[in-house]
């Protein structure tokens, strides 16, 4: 697997049971450049991979599980990815990689050599697809030797993975009650949540980067550590016109972070995907207040834009 030059333009053939999708967040991705002109610059690899995902229409066959197949797994406790693994075509998966490999390197210049290794070891069959699956509390594990941070292994798998497993759970996805699910890692793919709504109603729900799933989660816990104790919890507000609406929440326990959006507030915010992606300077500020979370931004801005 190499990374690829130029736009990229897939289209695969569909055999029986497979749906054809296409994942375009252009849109609202424009519409919060707009709303954050002074950031444009810091998040250009991001508008790359949504660039990429708009111009592919691949074919993927989704998980036909029943509503009883799936929630006999979250009674578990158990995400339907642990025990449902996509067999999705080696050739889609590297059409879908490969560009942001190109996209890493020409943003992170320090990971070049990385990636380099990355691409060998997947050509020679010593990295698979599970490599990019979340694991407890991180997404992606990747052999140390390899030398790509958590950030970058949890960026690949997010840009690489998201438009697969996005139709691989859809009709899943209706099955979903809010009480089926209780944890704080996504019930489809188990990953961490990378943002979370509070929707008209109040009603707080996490969002899945990896697998564009949201759930429902209690407002006062922490999703990370679990805990419910109201002293470890805090809330983080911002005071600028621009930023009403937008939130961290943060926990002293486990030092972990999250970002929100009060769309009762914000009515007209973008997807989680996008908000999280053009607000880097939240993670700068919860940064530096000593918290952490599990797939930072890949790319900070410089002081001078913000």
């Amino acid at each position: 697997m190499r990374g690829a030059s130029g736009p990229l333009a897939l289209f695969m053939d569909r055999r029986e049971g497979e749906e054809m999708s296409t994942l375009d967040l252009r849109e609202p991705w424009q519409d919060l450049l707009r709303r954050r002109p002074t950031l444009t610059g810091s998040l250009t690899v991001y508008g790359g991979v949504i660039e990429h995902w708009a111009g592919m229409q691949v074919a993927v066959e989704h998980l036909s599980w029943s509503a009883e197949e799936c929630r006999g797994r979250w009674s578990r406790g158990v995400p339907l990815l642990a025990e449902a693994r996509p067999a999705f075509d080696l050739g889609t998966v590297e059409a879908v990689l490969s560009p942001m490999l190109d996209l890493l390197a020409g943003a992170r210049p320090d990971t070049a050599d990385a990636l380099g290794r990355f691409a060998d070891a997947w050509d020679q069959g010593a990295i698979g697809l599970a490599a990019l699956f979340p694991e407890r509390g991180r997404i992606g594990i990747i052999d140390e030797a390899i030398g790509l941070p958590a950030d970058v292994v949890a960026f690949l798998a997010q840009s690489g993975l998201r438009p697969l497993l996005e139709p691989y759970f859809r009709p899943c996805r209706d099955c979903l009650r809010d009480h089926d699910w209780v944890l704080g890692i996504c019930p489809f793919c188990g990953a961490p949540p990378g943002f979370s709504d509070v929707t008209e109603d109040g009603q707080r729900r996490l969002a899945c980067h990896l697998c564009g799933s949201s759930w429902a989660f209690a407002r006062l816990r922490c999703p990370f550590c679990g805990t419910d104790e109201t002293k470890e919890l805090a809330r983080l507000d911002f005071e600028a016109p621009s930023d009403q609406g937008y939130f961290i929440s943060t926990c002293s326990k486990c030092r972990a972070y999250l970002k929100e959006l009060d769309r009762r507030v914000r009515w007209n915010g973008g997807p989680a995907l996008v908000e999280d992606w053009g607000s880097p300077h939240f993670d700068m500020a919860a940064g530096a207040g000593g918290y952490w979370r599990p797939a930072p931004p890949v790319i900070l801005p410089h002081p001078t834009a913000t």
